[in-house]
């Protein structure tokens, strides 16, 4: 049986964290997560959220913070994960006015440098794909092999995201393989079998999440984390059946 836990993304329960942050964190836990990749911390302070976190029996994982807050706020970016216990910092989108080449080339810059300044703080940075990095640039690479060939090995690792690299075509276990030991986290998602493509619960779609979860310890994956963008269930809903496909499954290796 596989000994990589399970976390959730945040984002997923978004609306639910809105209305009511510490009764969320407990139903997650109770849905037998292990633990939490922060999107915000829902208004309370990062003590606040390290004495939940303890009382509910969670760790916290990873934070997903914005490009912004990390060029503009990073000293409190850092205090902040150190005080919840987090050893991921994951840059998750970036905004479409920026995804011009000369962008991306300033980008892999400062995620190199970022990485190393978070690196000797004891923080791992990752970086989360959709896939428009999937897109050439005049050299004919991808943006997201243009950001891993970019940075030092030690200093950016990959958040593979596993709808957006189907989505754009790919396969992403050869992805998993092709950066061994560079996939500490992966997002777990499904996509629907129809034409709209839709973001599906686990094993429900046409994602190969098999092959996926196979590679996971000969990778190093060291957190599987589930998102749901969007659902036409309830988020809780649509955690509940995939994590429970999950745990089904990880059985299996």
């Amino acid at each position: 049986m596989s000994k990589i836990p399970i976390a959730v993304q945040m984002y997923t329960l978004r609306e639910e964290s809105a209305k009511d942050f510490t009764g969320t964190l407990r139903r997650v836990a109770e849905l037998g997560f292990d633990g939490i990749e922060f999107a915000g911390f829902g208004g309370l302070t990062a003590k606040e959220v390290k004495v939940l976190l303890d009382d509910l029996g969670l760790k916290a994982v990873s934070s997903h913070i914005p490009l912004e807050e990390l060029e503009n706020n990073l000293i409190q970016v850092i205090e902040d994960q150190k005080i919840v216990g987090s050893g991921f910092v994951v840059c998750p989108y970036i905004m479409p006015e920026r995804q011009s080449e000369e962008d991306y080339i300033a980008l892999i810059s400062f995620l190199n440098q970022t990485g190393e300044i978070l690196r000797r703080e004891g923080i791992t940075l990752c970086y989360h794909n959709h896939d428009f990095e999937l897109e050439r640039l005049s050299d004919g690479r991808t943006v997201l092999e243009a950001i891993y060939e970019g940075t030092n090995s030690e200093n950016v690792k990959a958040e593979f995201d596993i709808y957006w690299l189907t989505k754009a075509g790919e396969v992403p276990a050869e992805w998993i393989s092709r950066y061994q030991n560079r996939t500490p986290l992966i997002h777990l998602k499904d996509m629907t079998t129809d034409e709209e493509q839709f973001f599906a619960e686990l094993g429900t779609g046409v994602v190969d999440i098999e092959s996926v979860l196979r590679k996971g310890e000969e990778a190093g994956v060291q957190w599987w984390i589930i998102e749901q963008d969007a659902s036409r269930l309830t988020p809780f809903e649509s955690i509940e059946i995939s994590i429970n496909y999950l745990k089904r499954k990880l059985k299996q290796y």
